[in-house]
């Protein structure tokens, strides 16, 4: 078969153990993200599979239309909110979709914007190789504040390091959040407001979905302390347009830590938080991981031997109805 695999950005595809499954297969690899539709279609012209990164790569049917080769799309991870499913089914065109990771990455990385944007390690680096000796003061963990909106997989282990840090858990989002900080010993928050404006570090983990987009508020931001640190390590599109950026200017809260944004890849330094000196912007990083690319990557490979051998495997779902 002649797979394509788009948006390879760190080059590490051709690096992993499960790449060598794939002896035989015409591979064409891109390390880019392409600039516009066309450039998109010419990449994957020919191509009889399709094995994409997460969300990277959106497939609606006016792409889908256009690649008559096009049998399969192997997915890393379930989420397949960015290919048009029905026009796949209208086109016979196979979607794999199967396995998960990236939840220790994920956690880990949240703790790593924590502790580089409160105690100010890129700036510090860089004044160590531009000749200066210590030009701020840092901000310290224990006995502080961790809100955490959201308490699924990643936000569990978010939290426990926090109690490690010696921080107190204050917890908020659906009844189901709520539920399980009760169960492990947390604290919840009286209101949404209180939440808000008790947090140290706050911490998004919820999924984006239509509910979600753009809940979190500018009203929301305008509580938290001149002092606090807002981390978004999950989808941009959760916090409200312009949100962010307005309160990082307006001071509340004082710093923020991302790692993810509303169109990406960002290129060129365009994109407004870049320009602030309060946040510290990371390339979607959360799940780019060694463990987590193989674990990813192997699943999507096995889904495009399976389908080769006539056996495909993590079909998705018919369509109800």
């Amino acid at each position: 078969m002649r797979i394509a695999i788009p948006d390879d950005y760190p080059r590490a595809f051709a690096g992993l153990r499960c790449a060598a499954k794939l002896h035989g297969h015409a591979l064409d690899i891109f390390h880019d993200a392409p600039r516009a539709a066309e450039e998109l279609v010419a990449r994957l012209s020919g191509a009889e599979a399709v094995l994409l990164t997460q969300q990277r790569t959106a497939l609606p049917r006016a792409i889908l239309e256009r690649l008559p080769a096009l049998r399969l799309i192997s997915q890393t991870g379930r989420n397949v909110d960015h290919i048009d499913v029905a026009a796949c089914r209208a086109l016979g065109i196979t979607v794999c979709a199967g396995g998960g990771g990236g939840v220790e990455a994920t956690a880990e990385l949240t703790w790593a914007l924590i502790l580089a944007a409160l105690r100010h390690i890129p700036e510090e680096v860089q004044r160590l190789r531009s000749g200066q000796w210590q030009g701020s003061l840092g901000t310290g963990l224990s006995g502080r504040v961790l809100g955490l909106y959201g308490l699924g997989r990643i936000g569990g282990r978010v939290a426990q390091v926090g109690e490690a840090f010696g921080m107190r858990i204050l917890c908020w989002g659906r009844e189901g959040t709520r539920e399980r900080a009760r169960a492990a010993g947390y604290a919840v928050a009286d209101s949404r407001e209180a939440f808000f404006a008790d947090s140290d570090v706050l911490s998004l983990h919820i999924r984006l979905t239509p509910e979600t987009r753009g809940a979190v508020t500018v009203a929301d931001l305008a509580r938290m302390k001149p002092g606090a640190l807002l981390v978004n390590t999950s989808r941009a599109q959760i916090i409200e347009a312009d949100a962010l950026e307005t309160a990082l200017r307006q001071g509340r809260p004082g710093r923020a830590a991302v790692d993810v944004y509303e169109e990406e890849p960002v290129l060129g330094g365009r994109h407004p938080l870049l320009a602030l000196p309060n946040a510290l912007c990371t390339p979607h990083l959360g799940y780019v991981e060694e463990a987590t690319y193989e674990t990813l990557y192997d699943t999507a490979v096995e889904q495009i031997l399976a389908f080769a051998a006539g056996r495909p495997v993590n079909l998705l779902e018919p369509a109800p109805g």
